[in-house]
């Protein structure tokens, strides 16, 4: 397939904090800018009309366009066109918290596994919800210490009714419910030191239901849940309803979309508490996978696809002919940078990341690595050409 064919018939990228915007519509879908007329009407909704069908976005409520006009590349003139637009902005769309940012004391939650929607943990009410230190913070010990590191070889764990929340995971006490719902198995783990190679045992941690892995056995005692793995809900009038997070139509889509939703989240917190903007996305092994660094949290990102200019049924089309017009509504997004590490060419790039400070580790599962990789991968072809690649960097948005 062409990369012409893969990437989006309109794509729209708006920057709140900036109050301003991109419209990119591609060549097969109007052949002169003077054909091209974009309005903004008092619904919020950006109306972009082409001789062949109407394109309508509905955006935030506190965000409305002030101005439009068009900036051709000639480079990209056989791509298709692109808009320049001028915004105003009420207030900026505030991001939702991911699950670490949601857990309080006092409050009774059910674990629940991603995958199938079966109860793992039922009714945890934590006396204390603690950060653990972030991910650097060995390396930085030095500093902190006039005598030998007293942290050396030490675990921090949970006791009963603590909550430790990781970048990525949450630390919980076992409990003789764990043995109906989980199953432990098991693996080789080969880390690499300095001096020699040491094995180790790895115990992953799975759904007794669906065999899906969700996170690892830290002790005896411990376990460690990836908030990419299970889905947490506070207990309403002493139940715990699940009926609403099965999923049940595509469940591979569900998957994606929880998964994207969930890290792009996380990311932003990090960002907004720690000044961290690059990551390094790693498995349990510590080897790295993605290097991501995030550029935008304030962008409201809108596309319709090829199915869009086909008509095809799944978009909507608000009581019109499906080849007349087409909406969809504007979602709030994180725009980032990244390089996959099994990418040969950009080896100095990876280890250039590899021996800053700066570079912020985020564990994740094996499975769930992959398949933040073929997100973004996914995410970067259907861009336009021209807005694919940065440097040595590509691009993807990461909707929440």
């Amino acid at each position: 397939m062409e990369e012409t064919a893969q990437q989006d018939v309109v794509f729209l990228e708006l920057r709140q904090k900036l109050q301003s915007g991109l419209l990119f519509i591609r060549s097969d879908a109007v052949r002169d800018d003077a054909d091209v007329k974009i309005e903004s009407k008092q619904d919020s909704t950006l109306s972009v009309q082409t001789p062949e069908r109407t394109y309508e976005v509905k955006l935030a409520s506190a965000v409305s366009l002030v101005q439009t006009w068009c900036q051709r590349s000639p480079a990209d003139t056989q791509h298709g066109s692109h808009f320049r637009l001028r915004l105003k902005l009420e207030q900026p769309t505030e991001a939702p918290c991911s699950v670490i940012g949601q857990l309080r004391v006092n409050v009774t939650y059910s674990f629940l596994c991603q995958s199938c929607g079966s109860m793992v943990l039922r009714d945890r009410t934590f006396g204390r919800v603690l950060p653990l230190p972030n991910g650097n913070w060995n390396a930085l010990v030095d500093d902190w210490c006039c005598h030998p590191d007293p942290f050396a070889n030490r675990k921090l764990l949970p006791r009963d009714g603590d909550c430790l929340l990781g970048d990525t995971f949450l630390l919980l006490a076992r409990d003789s419910s764990c043995e109906q719902t989980l199953v432990r198995e098991e693996n080789s783990l080969q880390k690499a030191s300095a001096e020699q190679k040491r094995s180790s045992k790895r115990v992953t941690v799975s759904c007794r239901s669906c065999s899906a892995a969700l996170g690892e056995e830290v002790t005896a005692e411990v376990l460690k849940f990836y908030v990419t793995e299970v889905l947490v809900k506070p207990r309403e009038d002493g139940e715990c309803d699940i009926t609403q997070l099965r999923l049940e139509s595509e469940p591979n889509s569900e998957r994606q979309r929880f998964l994207e939703r969930t890290l792009a989240a996380r990311l932003v917190e990090l960002s907004s508490a720690q000044s961290i903007f690059r990551f390094s996305i790693q498995t349990p092994d510590d080897k790295a996978v993605i290097l991501l660094w995030l550029l935008n949290t304030d962008t409201l990102v809108a596309s319709f696809p090829d199915a869009a200019a086909r008509g095809d049924s799944f978009i909507s089309a608000d009581e019109v002919h499906p080849g007349e017009h087409q909406s969809c509504r504007a979602a709030q997004a994180v725009k980032v940078l990244y390089i996959l590490c099994s990418d040969s060419k950009l080896q100095d790039v990876v280890d250039v990341w590899e021996k800053d400070i700066s570079v912020h580790p985020l564990p994740l599962p094996q499975s769930s690595c992959e398949e933040l990789q073929k997100l973004l991968m996914s995410s970067t072809s259907r861009l336009p050409t021209f807005l694919r690649c940065m440097n040595s960097y590509q691009v993807a948005y990461m909707q929440m």
